[in-house]
């Protein structure tokens, strides 16, 4: 799933995430969501959200979890 529906996402899922100063080169970052910062329903680069490692990134793909 992508991450542009902020109704997709929920704390504590796993999730892939383009940080800012990553968004030229396209690294990724995976982790769990530790809070939701976007307010509106939908943003079309990804909903902006902060990991439990303390990063902020939006969100690019939430990961299936067994």
């Amino acid at each position: 799933m992508e991450g542009q529906n902020r109704s997709e996402i929920i704390v504590g899922a796993l999730v892939v995430i383009v940080k800012k100063d990553d968004q030229r080169s396209g690294q990724l970052t995976e982790g769990y969501v530790q809070n939701i910062l976007t307010k509106s329903a939908f943003h079309p680069h990804g909903i902006k959200v902060r990991l439990t490692t303390g990063e902020v990134g939006r969100v690019k793909e939430i990961m299936e979890e067994d």
